[in-house]
């Protein structure tokens, strides 16, 4: 594995001294169930020998090379755990001398029990990844989407006397509240006072943002010779559903009035913008995908096809099919929670499964799926214990 980035982290617990931890490793059942972390085909570790208190000699694939002198076993208890070492010495292939360094517990247990797959069973394919983010704490809009701004302004400037489409910029005030609160400014006349109040929650109050420089700010609108004024933000629609106000439609009017009606359709032009970006800002790629495993609550996922690798690095989330077979697509949004390069520049995967289409019983259909390979794999655990429990005696 060449790279490992961890986008969302696991809650933990330490545990509390180094007693405990070697007191686990000793115990031949939790041994059993010991693995090393990060490698696309999980490695499994034999404890040879304890040397001292805090030393041991680990076994694993001939072919393993660690990490920066560092190994990571993980296995389950009653929890996740995972224990540090520190390579001391390698004495041959896979066959390590290791210093044991610290330990974390997860503080929740597993949510759903993984299944591994093949491309026989189930594929995923029909990806639709976001070509470039939108970070509106950096104000970094990328040139495209620009572009698509710009020329939509022209498109609508006989609208009103003038009409602006912008980014949003926190260094304005009145722009800094658009964006915080979503909301429209909406003055129909700037010569009544009794027009600056907001209709309801939806708009923004003038003299809030102002404050004591309210006069002097709607002075200086008039003495532009200005009449009238709306400003509505343009929110965009992340695939994970977040909203992103990042741009602001303007009408400005210097010899008439701007009505309700015109609050209405710059609203419903933001709507037209935002679609018109996620087109453009949308890739749509139909290669087949290998799914590695899969539960509830998520899957790992490799990744050969390159365009699609390099657009999903860049991403934090993206939407997919998955085809089980003789089965329909099921639409699901993946939200990243790991990535990493195997050896062979494969790029794996973790995603969390944060929403799915609204085709009616899609997700009901899902888990119809996966139910009985959740009832298969604890009639086979159940029927292992039973076994084991014979052997005792």
């Amino acid at each position: 594995m060449k790279e490992f980035k961890q986008r969302k982290q696991r809650t933990f617990e330490n545990v509390s001294t180094l007693d405990d931890i070697m007191e686990l490793l000793k115990d031949e059942q939790f041994q059993k169930r010991l693995c090393i972390k990060f490698t696309l085909e999980k490695s499994t570790v034999e404890i040879n020998e304890f040397i001292d208190e805090r030393t041991i000699m680990i076994v694993t694939d001939p072919d393993y090379v660690p990490i920066e002198n560092k190994i990571i076993l993980y296995g389950l208890v009653d929890r996740y755990i995972e224990i540090d070492c520190d390579v001391i010495e390698v004495t041959g292939p896979g066959y390590f001398k290791c210093k044991v360094v610290s330990a974390r517990k997860a503080a929740h247990g597993r949510r759903d029990l993984r299944f591994k797959m093949n491309p026989e069973k189930v594929v995923a394919t029909n990806f639709r990844v976001s070509k470039h983010t939108i970070d509106i704490r950096n104000y970094s809009i990328p040139t495209g989407i620009k572009v698509i701004i710009e020329q939509f302004e022209n498109q609508i400037s006989k609208n009103a006397d003038i009409v602006k489409v912008d980014i949003l910029d926190d260094r304005d005030r009145l722009l800094a509240q658009i964006k915080k609160t979503r909301s429209t400014l909406y003055i129909e006349d700037l010569n009544n006072p009794a027009t600056f109040n907001p209709i309801n929650d939806a708009f923004i109050d003038i003299k809030e943002v102002f404050l004591e420089q309210t006069s002097q700010y709607i002075k200086k609108l008039t003495d532009s010779g200005y009449k009238s004024i709306i400003i509505s933000p343009v929110i965009y629609i992340e695939d994970d559903e977040r909203l992103i106000p990042f741009a602001f439609i303007q009408y400005i009017s210097k010899d008439k009035l701007l009505s309700m009606d015109k609050v209405l359709e710059i609203q419903d032009l933001a709507f037209k913008l935002v679609d018109r970006i996620r087109d453009a800002n949308t890739l749509m790629l139909a290669v087949h995908q290998e799914i590695l495993d899969i539960s509830r609550g998520g899957a790992k996922l490799k990744i050969t096809d390159n365009n699609l690798k390099k657009y999903i690095l860049k991403s934090k989330g993206f939407i997919f099919d998955i085809v089980f077979k003789l089965q329909a697509p099921i639409t699901i949004y993946g939200d990243i929670r790991y990535t990493y390069i195997d050896s062979e520049d494969n790029l794996i995967i973790g995603v969390d499964f944060a929403g799915n289409s609204s085709r009616k019983d899609e997700m009901k259909r899902f888990y119809s799926i996966i139910q009985p390979m959740e009832l298969e794999y604890r009639n086979r655990l159940i029927k292992e214990m039973r076994q084991k429990k014979k052997e005792q005696f």
